[in-house]
């Protein structure tokens, strides 16, 4: 139901609140301060499996287990001197029989009953609860002649009554829009999404156990700072009036992470939210949640391991397999991918050759530059670009989209972070490569890890570099941190460092379209 702004005004709002104030008038509170449920649905599935429940007369008697639970009336259908209805807690739904004679409402006395039009409590629950209120009921379990697990409700107590109504029964809440924008309202309608947020908190679970047992501490990082970096985005601005200064919103973990590695915390990690001001999609949101892990004397390396092994165990506890299915885009049949560890690893270079058909070294940059033009860059884009940067082009372009089954892509150009250790390799190094990888999944990179820079000198050089960058317009580069270099002067063990987009992730393990599907609230343009 698409309600406006002004939803006092609507007449469900007004017949609900009058039904709340009669229930008041026979001295029923609408808004207890408390319940204590014995057993929500899930729970109760697991008591009655195995065990012969008694049938109507034994619930009726009192002779089957005793049960309390609460949630969300979504269902009332009346029968005569029964009636049937489905109550949603957070573990799912479970059927409530109500019955003429022997089904009690807490604080309605049997004299405010008779002194009213209604003869008898389920009368009252029909004329004045409604669908949505949340209710607590007491009674016993019982199998239908259908064999469905039921409660015989012996006493029913509304614990909030609901003024405003759920979305149509038979159309459903299927606006997209309004989903995200009333998230409380898809998560009541909706068992999948429901389930889609339950699997997110499983999964930041398991990555948190994950590094744990490596021996990784959890930390946590300031959100606001006098300088950003770590990472190349156009960062939030904001205002600290107790200072009076101007104040960043982070785009990374990163530095201050590294400065914990300098201090003597060997292993660390933090799953925090950063925020980068660019564009919205369906793959990207103004705030969103990283996971970041540093660890001395590792290098890309040890991290690549890391990263394989957390996605198949989340599969395996998750699906019971390393094999999911993702759907495609175009609609068509869902892809099988496998994310049994060790995944494949291939260099930049080598991708390109592999998937698309390009063999870089056998080109000189205006050649390079003429695919990329004819891919549907923009001459101007690529015009001045280094190769290092060419060739992070040419990937982008030619090879991103044939990355389906998890990949680990090595060696970039250095020009593509200046926060990375250049290649052991003499010859790599030479040629300006860095040990860097990025995961790759469904054609999505999932993944960004470093064998870390740990050399001050070349650091200091590198964001200069990145700060004459900005100076001469590209927001998205670092300004400089002296603050950084300082810290970095002190002795930064050589180290792994990693960054997971945890929103992708989930996207992966929940097949989910869009980023906003497993966000709680993402960010909507205002109505």
């Amino acid at each position: 139901m698409n309600l406006k702004h002004d939803y006092r005004s609507i007449e469900e709002y007004q017949n609900r609140l009058e039904k709340k104030n009669a229930l008041e008038a026979l001295g029923i509170d609408p808004y207890p301060h408390c319940f204590a449920p014995t057993h929500d649905a899930e729970g109760l599935l697991e008591i009655a499996q195995g065990t012969t429940l008694g049938h109507f007369e034994e619930a009726e008697a009192g002779k089957t287990p005793l049960v309390t639970v609460a949630g969300r009336l979504m269902l009332f259908r009346a029968m005569g001197k029964n009636a049937f209805g489905t109550i949603q807690d957070r573990s799912g739904r479970i059927q409530i029989m109500f019955n003429r004679e022997n089904t009690n409402i807490t604080d309605l006395s049997n004299e405010t009953l008779a002194s009213t039009d209604t003869p008898n409590a389920l009368k009252l629950i029909e004329k004045r609860f409604d669908l949505g209120d949340i209710i607590g009921v007491e009674g016993h379990l019982f199998y239908t002649g259908k064999g469905e697990l039921t409660i015989y409700a012996k006493k029913v107590t509304l614990l909030s009554k609901s003024l405003l109504p759920l979305a149509d029964k038979h159309a459903g809440l299927t606006d997209k829009e309004m989903r995200y924008r009333k998230r409380w309202l898809d998560l009541i309608c909706h068992e999948n999404v429901l389930k889609t947020f339950k699997h997110r908190s499983q999964i930041l679970s398991l990555i948190r156990r994950h590094f744990e047992e490596l021996g990784f501490l959890e930390v946590e990082t300031p959100v606001l700072g006098t300088i950003y970096g770590g990472a190349q985005a156009k960062p939030f601005l904001t205002k600290l009036n107790a200072l009076d200064q101007e104040m960043f919103l982070r785009i990374s973990l990163e530095i201050s992470l590294k400065k914990l590695l300098i201090g003597g915390f060997d292993r660390v990690f933090e799953i925090g939210k950063v925020f980068r001001n660019e564009g919205i999609d369906r793959t990207h949101n103004p705030e969103f949640t990283m996971l970041e892990a540093y660890a001395a004397y590792w290098d890309y390396n040890d991290m690549m391991r890391v990263v394989d092994t957390l996605f198949e165990k989340i599969a395996l506890a998750l699906h019971n397999t390393t094999r999911i299915l993702f759907n495609r885009e175009d609609g068509q049949s869902p892809v099988e991918i496998d994310l049994k560890a060790p995944w494949k690893r291939m260099t930049m270079k080598e991708s390109i050759k592999v998937y698309g058909g390009v063999d870089i070294d056998a080109l000189s940059d205006d050649q390079i530059r003429a695919i990329l033009i004819e891919s549907g860059m923009k001459p101007q884009e690529v015009k001045a670009a280094s190769r290092g940067l060419l060739t992070a082009h040419l990937f982008e372009t030619k090879v991103e989209h044939h990355l389906i089954q998890p990949h680990h892509i090595t060696d970039h150009p250095i020009e593509t972070t200046p926060l990375c250790k250049p290649h052991r390799d003499k010859a790599a190094k030479a040629e300006g490569l860095i040990e860097r990888f990025e995961s790759f999944i469904f054609g999505k990179e999932i993944c960004n890890s470093y064998s870390e820079l740990n050399d001050p000198l070349l650091q200091r050089k590198l964001l200069e570099e990145q700060a004459e960058r900005k100076a001469k317009g590209d927001e998205e580069a670092n300004p400089f941190d002296e603050d950084f270099i300082e810290a970095m002067c002190q002795g930064m063990p050589p180290a792994g460092g990693l960054g997971i987009g945890i929103d992708r992730l989930v996207m992966l393990f929940t097949n989910s379209y869009s980023i906003r599907d497993v966000l709680f609230f993402p960010w909507m343009k205002p109505e």
